[in-house]
C-alpha cells in the first residue's frame, strides 16, 4: 500500500463510528470521545458499546493530552498586562495596586503617573487610572467598592474576598468565595484552592483535586504553582518532569 493509500484509509477510519463504523455523511454528526481525541463515535450508545475496547487507550491518550497541555510554555503571566500601559504586571503584588471600584490590577508605574499628574492638576480628590471612578478615602468606601464587585461576581473580588476571609480563619466562606472565582476562571483562585485541599482547610482534604488545581493555575501561567508541582514530582522520583516546571518556572521568572 503507497504512502497516499495509508493516509486515505487512515481519514476514511476518523469518518466512521469507532463502535458500528457508520460513516459521517450528510446528517449523520460524529461526535469526539470527551476524554481524548482517537475516536468518535455517531450516539451515546455506541460511545457505552466500545467502551470496554477503548477506555485503556483513552486513558493513556487522554494522560498525554494533559501532559502537552501542563508543559506548554503560557503566553503571558495569570496577572495579564496593565491595562493603561499594556506592558506585563509584576508577580511582586508591592508594584501594583488593585483599584476595589472596577476591580483593575494597575502597575506601580501608571497608578504613580495618574496620582501625580492629579495632584499637579490640584483635583480636590483622586481617581481611578483606569474607570476614573473617585478612589476610596475611607477603609469602610473601599469594602463597599469590594461588595459591590462580589455582588457583580467579578472574579478578582470574589477570590481576593475569599483569601481574606482565609486569613481571618473562616475556612469555609474562604472555599466558598474561591471555588466561586475558580469557576469563573479566576488562575490565583486556583493556587489557593489547591491549598485548601492539601490542608482540608474549608473542605475535605483530598490530594488529588490538590494537584488537579495546581496544574489548572500552572497552565493559566502562575509559577508558584508550577514550582510547587515542580517539588511533588521531585518528591515521587519523577525527575525529569520536576525539572520541566522549575525550566517553565524560570522562564516566568519565577
Amino acid at each position: 500500500m503507497s504512502g497516499d493509500d495509508g493516509l486515505e484509509a487512515t481519514e476514511a477510519i476518523d469518518n466512521c463510528c469507532a463502535s458500528c463504523g457508520t460513516a459521517e455523511v450528510d446528517e449523520i454528526k460524529l461526535k469526539k470521545c470527551n476524554d481524548c481525541d482517537l475516536v468518535r463515535y455517531c450516539n451515546d450508545e455506541c460511545k457505552e458499546d466500545h467502551r470496554p475496547d477503548h477506555e485503556a487507550k483513552c486513558k493513556e491518550r487522554a494522560a498525554e493530552i494533559r501532559d502537552e497541555k501542563l508543559f506548554k510554555q503560557p503566553e503571558r503571566g495569570f496577572l495579564g498586562d496593565c491595562p493603561i500601559c499594556c506592558l506585563p504586571l509584576s508577580f511582586n503584588m508591592k508594584e501594583q495596586k488593585v483599584q476595589t471600584c472596577c476591580s483593575k490590577t494597575i502597575c506601580g508605574g501608571c497608578s504613580f503617573a495618574n496620582d501625580l499628574r492629579e495632584v499637579q492638576e490640584n483635583r480636590q480628590q483622586l481617581t481611578c487610572p483606569f474607570c476614573r471612578h473617585p478612589k476610596p478615602s475611607t477603609e469602610a468606601e473601599a469594602k463597599a467598592n469590594e461588595m459591590k464587585r462580589i455582588a457583580a461576581n467579578d472574579p478578582l473580588a470574589l477570590r481576593e474576598f475569599g483569601k481574606e476571609l482565609y486569613v481571618n480563619g473562616d475556612f469555609d466562606g474562604a472555599f466558598k468565595y474561591c471555588m466561586k472565582a475558580a469557576d469563573l476562571g479566576d488562575v490565583d483562585a486556583y493556587y489557593h484552592l489547591s491549598f485548601m485541599y492539601r490542608k482540608g482547610h474549608g473542605v475535605e482534604m483530598d490530594e488529588t483535586k490538590a494537584v488537579y488545581y495546581f496544574e489548572e493555575a500552572a497552565i493559566g501561567g502562575h509559577p508558584r504553582a508550577r514550582c510547587n508541582l515542580a517539588f511533588l514530582d521531585a518528591k515521587n522520583g519523577r525527575y525529569e518532569r520536576a525539572v520541566k516546571h522549575w525550566i517553565i518556572a524560570a522562564t516566568q521568572g519565577e
